[in-house]
C-alpha cells in the first residue's frame, strides 16, 4: 500500500488550484512547508491502517486531513474506497480528562510506530513531542495575519529591554542636565 499512498494527489491532476496551494494558502505556509504536509500526511495515512492500534496526528497532518475531508469524493471514493481498502473516520475529542490521556497515549504511539515503519523519527517541527502537541499547543489560536499582527514573545521582551535602557539613559540625561 505505501508505494500507492506515496504518490497519491488529492484533487483532480487538472485542478487550477491544486490541493497543496489551497493548503499552503489556508495555513500560512509556503509551498514546501505545503508539500512537506504532504508527505507527512501520506505517511500518516499508512500508519492508520498499518499501526495496528488507534493514531493521532500531528496538528500539521491534521490540518491537511481537515482539508482533504472537504474533498469528499476523493476522501471517501478514491482514497478510502481505493488506496486504502477501508473507511478512516476523524473523530475529534470529546474533552476531559480520560479523552486527553487517551490522545496522549495515541500520538505518543503513532510517533513510536512512525519510526518503527519508516526507520527515522518524524521531523520534529512537523511532529512535536506528544507534551507539546497535546498539552501546550491546544492552547494556541489561529489568527487571520490580514487583520492581526503577530509578534514574538522574544522580540517584546527585547524591545522592553530596550525601551528600559533608553529610559534610565535618558532619565540620567535629564538629571545630569538639571545641575
Amino acid at each position: 500500500m505505501w508505494p500507492v499512498l506515496a504518490r497519491y494527489r488529492v484533487g483532480p491532476d487538472d485542478a487550477a488550484f491544486s490541493f497543496e496551494e489551497r493548503l499552503a494558502r489556508e495555513n500560512g505556509w509556503t509551498a514546501e512547508q505545503a508539500e512537506r504536509v504532504m508527505d507527512e500526511y501520506r505517511r500518516f495515512l499508512f500508519l492508520a491502517v498499518a499501526a495496528g492500534h488507534p493514531v493521532t496526528p500531528s496538528d500539521a497532518v491534521d490540518q491537511a486531513w481537515h482539508l482533504h475531508l472537504t474533498y469528499s469524493r476523493d476522501y471517501w471514493d478514491r482514497l478510502c474506497g481505493e488506496v486504502l481498502g477501508r473507511p478512516l473516520h476523524h473523530g475529534p475529542t470529546a474533552g476531559g480528562d480520560p479523552e486527553q490521556h487517551r490522545y496522549f497515549v495515541q500520538y505518543a504511539d503513532t510517533l513510536a510506530s512512525y519510526e518503527r515503519w519508516f526507520g527515522a523519527s518524524p521531523p520534529a517541527e512537523l511532529w512535536p513531542s506528544a507534551y507539546r502537541r497535546l498539552l501546550v499547543d491546544p492552547r494556541a489560536v489561529r489568527v487571520a495575519l490580514s487583520d492581526h499582527v503577530v509578534v514574538p514573545k522574544r522580540v517584546l521582551r527585547l524591545g522592553a529591554l530596550a525601551a528600559a535602557v533608553i529610559a534610565v539613559a535618558l532619565v540620567a540625561l535629564w538629571l545630569g542636565a538639571g545641575r
